[in-house]
């Protein structure tokens, strides 16, 4: 019998077939030993690599039909058979092994969901930990479209609100727990809901600034009808929740 692995990474394709294969090409490169990856096909699409060429297990799941973002790792955790489980975007690319310092910070029990340094192709650092948002925040984004960044990355382990879904990582028993991402919403907020929910509950999000990743932004709720009203609704409904100001 093959020994438990120590990291699930869930990875959901929308057709990004080739910015797939690029982020298993990294992780066969740096992140080679115990981790094992769920990748769900969200839509009808081939693959563009041969999966018994990684050096790991990869479980694939194909979709009869389009998910949700939630629903899409929820059922990839439901395969996971590891101490951790992460949630990692198809256009994240790795230039190191960011998973034994967030194992590290995941090793405090009031941690609940830890998250890397996410910076951008040029180097720049991306708003992917931020303050709990409000209806003026938001309004301020649309006016504003690129404002300061919610916190300065200045210490090895910082503390935000919460983290963006483009990578966070869980202990499973805790993922479990907090009953995984909630999937009433399709798409976006269940990153805001989750750590929402984790916060209620005393613990708190990590970011390790020591780990480093890279994301490739592409907003598509800024150019996509269906996505931006995705986003609103998303949005209406987070709001409506009782926990959505956590102290």
């Amino acid at each position: 019998m093959d020994p438990p692995k120590v990291i699930t990474i869930s990875v959901v394709s929308h057709r990004h077939g080739a910015l797939v294969a690029a982020l298993l090409g990294d992780l066969a490169r740096h992140c080679r030993e115990s981790i094992e990856v769920v990748l769900t096909l969200n839509e009808k699409e081939s693959l563009e690599f041969s999966p018994a060429d990684l050096p790991f297990a990869l479980d694939l799941i194909r979709n009869e039909k389009p998910r949700g973002f939630g629903a899409n790792h929820n059922a990839a955790f439901r395969r996971a058979r590891s101490e951790y489980f992460c949630v990692v975007n198809p256009d994240i690319r790795l230039e190191m092994n960011p998973f034994p310092t967030l194992v590290d910070v995941l090793r405090a029990p009031n941690v609940a969901v830890a998250a890397p340094l996410v910076c951008n192709v040029r180097g720049e650092i991306e708003d992917s930990a931020r303050k709990f948002p409000t209806l003026a925040m938001l309004f301020r984004k649309m006016v504003v479209p690129r404002l300061p960044l919610d916190y300065a990355f200045d210490s090895p382990v910082i503390h935000p609100d919460w983290v963006a879904g483009m990578f966070m990582m869980f202990r499973s028993t805790l993922f479990e727990a907090l009953n995984g991402f909630d999937e009433r919403y399709f798409l976006y907020y269940e990153d805001v809901d989750l750590c929402a929910r984790s916060r209620a509950q005393g613990l708190q999000v990590a970011v390790a600034t020591m780990a480093r990743v890279v994301h490739d932004a592409r907003r598509t709720s800024r150019r996509n009808l269906r996505h931006a009203l995705w986003h609103a609704q998303s949005a209406l409904r987070y709001f409506r929740t009782a926990y959505h100001r956590p102290p």
